[in-house]
Formats: structure tokens, sequence, C-alpha cells
């Protein structure tokens, strides 16, 4: 146990930082007569009297994710299902295990983005104490809707068993073993009791993020997009790999935008970066990664599309490698290679196609982030 007595925090006066929770919400009492905030005041985490104030921007990189995630909006209902439908229905249409992995993949998403979207609106908004990073997570959370919808329309269009879908998080056990962890690993953003302020609690929260945007955004939803993007690439269920397609796109900013805050914190509160918590992030994550390779053994026993368990194995120590040096940190797995380098070209969504021949859709911003 960390003794935090011993620890100095360097984050400057502490006058305008070191807010009651009511102020950090953007709802407390106005303080009169009170000096303008200044640039230098904003921070992320534990500031006060800026939450209602965009401008000045400290943190352009969120403004720019929030325009980028403006030039990526969609909507589910403008992918047509036709080609999936008479596919799914064919008695030839998929074999028995193609149609396993489906269910179980459309299973795992639609629970999961249930999950993010609480966390963003009951936690992390509250928590993270900056209007221009709020801006952001406004939009994520739409965006996060938008995901639950598609997996409903998805269900629907299919005339899947919408029992059978939305409980296989308390009775798929690769499934819910993932729940199960995240839920453990995000416990404080979702304690209405816990409040940041100090190192300890202020430690729980970093943890927190990077279980909620690192894990769960940035490693977890992986192998399912292999999964049903590779299917498309067989000209199998096209409307669901184009929808997913979409959504690997929102996510890929979902966790850039993550990664930042994480790093932004780490140099505004350097006391919080310890050694050992430095140690305990890379176990998370090298857990994650054995927990979604239990999932792709569960989702593939025999392998298909090209793909199997050893090679998803592959795919998420190359990820979590990946993931440790964004955070700064040593891998937590020898040397990997992508086994699925055709990932970074669905990426690639500059300009899609015209989904009823009477739009284009532009992706302004596709090239200038990194898919992995």
């Amino acid at each position: 146990m960390l003794d935090w007595s011993d620890i100095k925090s360097d984050a400057g006066p502490v006058a305008r930082h070191d807010a009651p929770a009511s102020d950090a919400t953007g709802l407390g009492a106005i303080e009169r007569g009170a000096a303008r905030v200044t640039v230098d005041e904003k921070r992320l985490l534990n500031a006060r009297a800026d939450v209602n104030q965009i401008l000045p921007m400290k943190y352009k990189w969120a403004w720019e994710k929030y325009l980028a995630a403006c030039n990526n909006h969609w909507m589910p209902t403008e992918v047509s299902m036709q080609a999936d439908i008479a596919l799914w229905k064919s008695r030839d249409g998929l074999t028995e295990d193609e149609r396993r992995m489906v269910k179980r993949n459309l299973g795992f998403f639609a629970a999961s983005e249930s999950l993010v979207a609480n966390n963003i609106v009951l936690a992390i908004y509250r928590r993270l104490t900056n209007p221009e990073c709020r801006q952001y997570l406004l939009l994520q959370a739409f965006e996060e809707a938008v995901h639950t919808h598609t997996f409903q329309y998805i269900v629907d269009s299919l005339g899947l068993d919408e029992g059978e879908l939305f409980n296989m998080y308390r009775e798929i056990p690769s499934i819910t073993d993932k729940a199960a962890w995240a839920l453990e690993h995000t416990r404080h953003l979702d304690d209405p009791a816990f409040e940041t302020g100090n190192a300890e609690a202020d430690q729980a929260f970093l943890r927190d993020l990077v279980a909620f945007y690192v894990v769960f955004e940035g490693m977890w939803f992986y192998t399912g997009f292999a999964q049903i993007l590779s299917l498309g690439r067989r000209n199998k269920m096209v409307g669901i790999a184009e929808q997913y397609q979409y959504i690997l796109r929102d996510e890929s900013i979902h966790l850039n935008f993550g990664i930042d805050v994480i790093n932004q914190l780490k140099i505004e509160n350097p006391h919080l970066w310890t050694r050992a918590f430095q140690e305990e992030v890379r176990a998370m994550l090298k857990e994650a990664a054995e927990l979604e390779a239990a999932y792709g053994r569960d989702t593939m026993p025999r392998g298909l599309l090209g793909l199997n368990a050893a090679l998803c194995d592959e795919y998420m120590r190359f990820i979590a490698n990946r993931r440790c040096a964004q955070l700064g940190l040593a891998p937590v797995f020898r040397e990997a290679d992508n086994p699925f380098p055709w990932m970074s070209e669905a990426m690639d969504l500059k300009k899609e196609k015209n989904f009823f021949e009477t739009r284009v859709i532009e992706y302004q911003n596709g090239g200038a982030l990194a898919w992995d």
C-alpha cells in the first residue's frame, strides 16, 4: 500500500483547483466577483470555476476530437440490410460456426455499448472538470446511443431472439467474465459517493479510466471487429460489416481521446504515475488480453473465415503491447506481429459509398488518426 502522506503534488496553486464536488459538476454556487479563469488554471481533474467556460481553450486536442467526431456522423438505418436478411434466412448461406460467431458477437456488443454509455453519462462526465473534454464526451455519448441503435437494428432486421442476444452477458461465460472484469475495474466511476480530490481517489479514477478507455474500448472490441469485417471481406453479411466499419471508426477516436486524457492526467499529476501503479496497469492489460483470447476461443472453436483462436490471441498480444506504448509503458508480451494488417484498411473511410445512391458520406479526418 502506498504511503500517500509522503507524496507531494506539483500541480500548482490549490486555491482554485481543490474543488468541492458541487463545483466540479458546474452546478455549484456562483463565486461572485472572482477573477476570470485563465488558461493556466484549467485542469482535467479537481478544477473549479471553469467547467462552464469553454473559452479560453486549453486542451485543443479534445476540441479536435470533437470536430472529427462531428464529421463522422452516421445512422445505422442508412445501411441496407436486405442482402444480410436473405443470407441469414438461406439454409446454406452461413455455416453453423459463422452463425454462432455472429450471434455471440452481437450479444457482447449489445451489452457493452450500454455499459460504455452509462460510464460516460453517469461518471466520467462528472469527474472530468474541463469543458472542452466534456464537449467531446457529450458527442461520444450520442455515438454510443447510435451504436446501441445499430445492434437493435441488426437484431430486428434479422429476426433474432432478443432474449438470447441481450442476455448473453449473463449466460455466456466468456462474455460474463469480461463484463464482470469491466464492472469491477470501473466501480469507482459508478459509485455516487466516490469523490476525487486526494491522491488515493485520483489514482483510483485514473485506474478506472485505463480500464474503461484502454481495455474496454481499446482492446476488447477488436476481436469482434476482426470477425465481422472478415465476413464482409468475403461478401457475407455486408450490411453488418459496413456498420461495424463505422463503429470501428468511432471507437478509434474514443480510444485516442481516452489515451490523451490519461497521458495529460499523468503530466498534471505525476505523483499518481508511480512505478507500482505502472506495473499494476501493465498487469491489467495482460489480464485483459487473456480474457479476450478466451473469448476468441469460445466464439471460434474451430476457426473460420481465415481466422482462428491462435491468430486472435496473437492479435491481442499485439494490441496490448501497442496500448502499453501509447501509455509510455514497457510491453507486457514478447514482440508480436499484427496478423490482421487489413484491419487498418477498414479505418480509411475518407469517402464511403453512397448508401442509397443519394448521399456521400465524407470522413474528413480519417487519415489523421491512428487506428490502433
